[in-house]
């Protein structure tokens, strides 16, 4: 690193991304600091400078080997940091510590025989919550959040006609469950419920796919469908409806044909959608139809809200939320990309699921193509193709909105 950028760095002063400590600071404390942004975005230490950017410089002889004793004694998965001294021209040093974002979160500080969990929060590190460290165990693949068990549920809370309509007309599975024990022992292995404790509750995957109103126990599940007359919201919105009820829809198959008896989620979504997003002509044609003219493609838009729904994180406790404005439609999904997925690599053609009892279920009925390339072969070139705009992706550690043009 360049003199010059060390002292812009430490003129811009502290951020999420760069902590300033003296060199003198106890082993524990350069951890919680590191441990922080570790499991944030990563980011920079540099010791031998006050919290007000004094530059008092380095004053131990051993810093080098003390910063990797403490990397590896007190930090936990093991992180590999970049150290350099940079001189200046009054002679003093300071130490930077660069490490980039932790692809194996949570990391921990271990100390006086214990873990503790520190994320960053502007320019402070704080201990994490209860909820922070759901998010960072889902982030780093040690907690499948969908696999959660739902309080106050049980196999009764899940429809047994789309179960069955799930097990022999999507699956085509020769043995359908005859007692209640078999059908227990059957969603047992599909995911769809758990036992937690003496009781047998349903899983998020199962609540959220297959139940009757899963808002009642799960306040977070379903969708919220609004419209508006304008560019912005509004107080007085033309449609604001809370859609519940299972993810899919019960189908009567015969052969290669499906014939839809009763909409799940997505269905009842693009009925309420549909006068907002669409256009009927004013004259019947010649076959005695309206022709109906959509606004969007409706392939983009259906493969918009379904990786709302399949990628979406259950530790953020709001719904999906889907707003049809005069010259937009914009889908939110709860949460951050999951693991290390960016727009860029979602627009590549990258596949990351979070949530795969959920996604796979959605790709045996067909709501998911087997390639699991929406993104880049359903609603960028359809909706460029269109209207002939790009869709817009904004991506955040609160939500993924994807937008669509007009």
């Amino acid at each position: 690193m360049l003199k010059t950028e060390l002292l812009e760095i430490i003129a811009n002063g502290e951020n999420s991304g760069v902590e300033f400590k003296r060199d003198d600071i106890r082993p524990e404390q350069l951890a919680k600091e590191v441990v922080a942004m570790a499991n944030f975005q990563g980011g920079r230490v540099l010791l031998g400078v006050e919290d007000d950017g004094t530059i008092n410089g380095v004053q131990r002889e051993d810093l080098e080997e003390w910063v990797m004793n403490v990397f590896q004694n007190k930090i936990h998965p093991m992180i590999l940091p970049f150290y350099e001294e940079v001189k200046l021209d009054n002679g003093k040093r300071v130490a930077v510590v660069s490490f980039p974002m932790g692809i194996s979160k949570p990391y921990v500080v271990r100390h006086a025989g214990k873990e503790e969990i520190y994320i960053r929060i502007g320019s402070t590190s704080r201990q994490a919550t209860r909820e922070q460290q759901m998010r960072l165990f889902e982030l780093g693949g040690m907690l499948h959040t969908e696999l959660m068990p739902v309080p106050r549920t049980d196999i009764n809370s899940l429809d047994d006609a789309r179960l069955l309509n799930y097990l022999r007309d999507i699956l085509n599975d020769p043995d359908i469950p005859k007692t209640p024990d078999a059908w227990r022992q059957r969603l047992l292995g599909l995911g769809f419920i758990t036992e937690a404790g003496e009781n047998t509750c349903c899983t998020i995957a199962g609540l959220v796919l297959f139940g009757k109103t899963p808002r009642r126990h799960l306040k977070q599940a379903g969708l919220r469908a609004l419209a508006f007359q304008g560019k912005d919201k509004e107080y007085q919105a033309l449609l604001d409806d809370l859609i519940d009820g299972p993810m899919v829809g019960r189908w009567d198959s015969h052969g290669a044909s499906k014939t839809l008896l009763d909409g799940g989620i997505i269905e009842r979504f693009m009925s309420a959608m549909k006068p907002f997003i669409s256009q009927e002509a004013a004259r019947i044609n010649q076959d005695l139809r309206r022709e109906t003219t959509w606004f969007y493609p409706l392939e983009a838009v259906r493969e918009s809200l379904i990786n709302a729904l399949a990628h979406r994180d259950w530790t953020r406790f709001v719904e999906i939320e889907v707003a049809s404005y005069s010259d937009r439609l914009e889908v939110i999904s709860p949460g951050a990309l999951p693991n290390s997925m960016t727009v860029e690599k979602m627009k590549a053609g990258q596949r990351s699921p979070r949530n795969t009892i959920v996604m796979e279920v959605l790709r045996d009925y067909g709501y998911v193509d087997y390639r699991g390339m929406g993104v880049r072969t359903k609603i960028v070139p359809l909706t460029k193709a269109l209207t002939g705009k790009e869709p817009e992706f904004e991506s955040t550690e609160d939500y993924l909105k994807t937008v669509l043009y007009r």
